[in-house]
């Protein structure tokens, strides 16, 4: 629980009158007679806040207080704001928009608003401590006499966007009234703050066949746009956002879907600069609709981007020397920059944005090299643990917006998946501990849930999501739905089991089910028909005979003209299983594939992040589908774990790296490769560089590091290495 007990006064404030799609105002005028020690605000809100002393923003965080499983929690920010405040008059003023808790929020399956949340008035509790130099303590705490008026920003919302309107002078008060808040735990922030992390210049201006004005930004981000004009009052800037242009070379909307993206500027007298406060929006493109003077006014100078993702610290890099492989990875990178956004979501553009476990549980271990994500996970996997059914199932999103949801294997199975490798990534036991209750009751949600024992049998899967091998007309692959449960349930187990024995728990009776699984997949599943089955069977551990398996699975790729079929819970691992079985050539011939279906396809049609599907842009230049066609998902960006962890060869004997495996996998194709990934142990550099009679490899370590280069095996201690093969 948050400590606002100093806030003993401090009462949840709302507007009397409803200001309907307007922001709420609340403001507070106090006086300092002293010079300040220290001064300490403590604030949160039902929606998005921003939040100003004398004009000037509390902190560099924005879209606080973030997104919680609200049935259960709610954080509360601490700023220090010390030199805000200034001997004499100021004033604390909280702009309140709709965000997360009251917008409406669409599933991709149905429209569904979150009544129960949105049924919540827009309040704010906050307390003002300010110590002054004589040691003594004034509090300025949310009560019925704070002001409350409707503000500038007169429409605010998630999907919907933002209408600003510099130019009106008066406000309409609407009074302020105490009221008892949602039924909510108001907690310390947990998570990483969301900041601006970059301003990005438009890197072109175009106007379209339809002779529509467009600005090209070069990179897809999820953020805003600052726009610098001089205009004179009641003109206004009227955008609009798109990932894509569409054949003919014209504005494409319609993957929003209903998300309206609105960004409406109506401008006072001068020279303004301006961008959204409350809202995000997620773009490559702009359309400008309206501005002073008219849009052939504009110019480039006239719109920055702002890119905006969790603060989290960057600890791993790769460069090689294909430039389209290095677009892929600057592609993953960016997607995750993209969606983590408080929470790891699936999309930031379209009426969705939700935080699907299986999107996050498949490529965690990508975002654990990209960046150090402990804090942004632990806080996740709280609201997953919160939100998780009481009969153990886990909700496909989370936080869960539609209670009653299909509980899936693949999806369901980030409750193992994600607490294992943040351990094995950070190696503190602590997210195991937190988590192990969690784990287990997802594990026996799925013993009691199966028509099978032994097996996980029956239920409603979204199966291998998107694979190529999928019938027309649907979204699955071909691949069963009940070995692909069964697979994943025999995975849940095991890594149940190896939690329980980090914790000293006693798991007995797990390791005999695990036995039972295991014998049963093996007793039912005697053959596999598509790329995914073997590679699911392969990965974990459950084909009787491994090297049989792979050797089918290299035959089933090479006659499918060395093309990937696979979708959200094979691609994976596909790489993975290829090189840990002797394959690895295989592997890079599909990874290095730059006709459709590969991962290089989406770059040659100019994709700056991830796609949702291998074809969202087909060869002949249309379109997947507008129903469901994100080009910014990170899903298959997952392939960079096998960039770090094979063909660089990065690897924990130990969780947190304190000892380390290094064993790269390099192709002659390439010239070379470089991959740095900073420990808890210390930074790791591998690179290895193709010469006329092997490989050059070079790698700094700062630990105890196992490396195996071609069968050879080289214990060293903490230092610099050069090895030739």
């Amino acid at each position: 629980m948050c400590d606002m007990r100093m806030v003993d006064e401090a009462k949840w404030i709302r507007p009397k009158k409803d200001p309907g799609n307007a922001a709420p105002q609340f403001e507070k005028s106090f006086i300092i007679d002293q010079p300040v020690r220290k001064a300490v605000l403590q604030i949160t809100g039902v929606g998005i806040y921003r939040a100003e002393i004398n004009a000037k923003p509390v902190s560099g965080a924005v879209l606080a207080p973030g997104w919680t499983s609200y049935r259960y929690r709610l954080q509360v920010q601490k700023y220090e704001v010390t030199g805000l405040i200034r001997a004499g008059s100021n004033v604390l003023t909280v702009v309140l928009g709709k965000g997360w808790f009251r917008s409406r929020l669409v599933g991709r399956d149905c429209t569904v608003t979150q009544d129960q949340l949105r049924a919540n008035s827009a309040g704010i509790i906050a307390s003002l401590e300010v110590e002054r130099s004589d040691g003594t303590r004034i509090f300025v705490t949310t009560d019925p006499t704070w002001k409350t008026y409707e503000s500038r920003i007169r429409f605010s919302e998630i999907y919907d966007g933002e209408i600003y309107d510099a130019a009106m002078e008066e406000t309409t008060e609407l009074g302020t009234e105490v009221y008892a808040g949602p039924e909510l735990h108001l907690i310390e922030q947990q998570g990483e703050d969301v900041r601006e992390k970059m301003r990005i210049p438009a890197a072109r201006r175009f106007f379209t066949p339809k002779g529509e004005l467009v600005y090209d930004f070069g990179q897809e981000i999820t953020g805003y746009v600052e726009t610098c004009v001089t205009a004179r009052k009641g003109d206004r800037v009227d955008l609009s956002f798109a990932e894509v242009m569409d054949p003919q070379g014209n504005f494409y909307t319609d993957n929003y879907r209903s998300a309206k993206s609105k960004y409406i500027y109506i401008c006072r007298d001068g020279e303004q600069n301006y961008h959204p406060y409350l809202t995000f929006y997620g773009f490559r493109y702009i359309r400008v609709n309206e501005f002073p003077g008219g849009v052939s006014q504009s110019d480039q100078q006239s719109f920055t981007a702002i890119a905006i993702w969790s603060d989290m610290k960057r600890t791993g890099s790769l460069i090689t020397s294909d430039q389209m492989l290095n677009q892929l990875i600057s592609n993953a990178l960016w997607s995750q920059r993209d969606n983590f956004v408080d929470v790891p979501t699936d999309c930031p553009q379209r009426d969705e944005r939700l935080g699907w476990t299986g999107d996050a549980e498949i490529f965690a271990k990508t975002a654990c090299y990209n960046y150090d994500t402990e804090r942004f996970f632990t806080k996740w996997l709280t609201d997953l643990k919160l939100d998780q059914h009481e009969n153990g199932g886990v909700p496909s999103v989370v936080p869960d917006l539609f209670p009653g949801q299909r509980v899936s294997a693949g999806w369901g199975d980030a409750a193992t998946i994600i607490p294992w490798e943040i351990y094995q990534t950070y190696g503190d036991k602590t997210i195991l501990a937190r988590q192990f209750d969690s784990m287990k009751a997802w594990v026996d949600y799925i013993t009691e849930a199966t028509d099978t024992p032994g097996l996980w049998s029956g239920g409603l899967h979204f199966g291998d999501w998107l694979g190529l091998d999928a019938q027309p007309g649907s979204y699955k692959g071909a691949s069963r739905d009940d070995l692909i449960a069964t697979a994943y349930y025999s995975h849940s187990v095991f890594l149940l089991i190896k939690a329980g024995e980090v914790l000293g728990k006693d798991i007995d009776t797990y390791r005999d089910l695990y036995d039972t699984i295991v014998r049963s997949f093996r007793r039912t599943y005697t053959d596999y028909r598509t790329q995914t089955e073997y590679v699911l069977a392969l990965y974990f551990h459950l084909a009787p005979n491994p090297k049989q398996a792979a050797e089918e699975l290299a035959e089933l790729i090479r006659a499918n003209g060395k093309r990937l079929s696979t979708g959200f819970l094979g691609t994976p691992y596909l790489l993975h299983v290829l090189s840990d079985h002797g394959y690895s050539d295989l592997a890079w011939d599909l990874l290095l594939r730059k006709e459709y279906p590969s991962w290089l396809y989406p770059i040659t049609k100019g994709a700056t992040t991830i796609w949702e599907h291998w074809d969202g842009i087909m060869p002949d230049g249309n379109f997947w589908s507008p129903e469901m066609n994100s080009f910014n998902h990170y899903a298959y960006g997952s392939v960079c774990d096998w960039l770090y962890s094979k063909a660089a060869g990065i690897g924990p004997l130990v969780p947190g790296y304190r000892r380390v495996r290094i064993q790269p996998h390099p192709d002659r194709r390439l010239s070379f490769l470089q991959a740095e990934f900073q420990t808890r142990a210390g930074r790791i550099v591998v690179s290895w560089k193709r010469t006329t009679a092997g490989f050059r490899y070079e790698i700094h370590t700062p630990a105890e590091t196992e490396i195996i280069l071609e069968n050879q095996r080289h214990i060293v201690q903490p230092g610099h290495y050069l090895f030739f093969s």
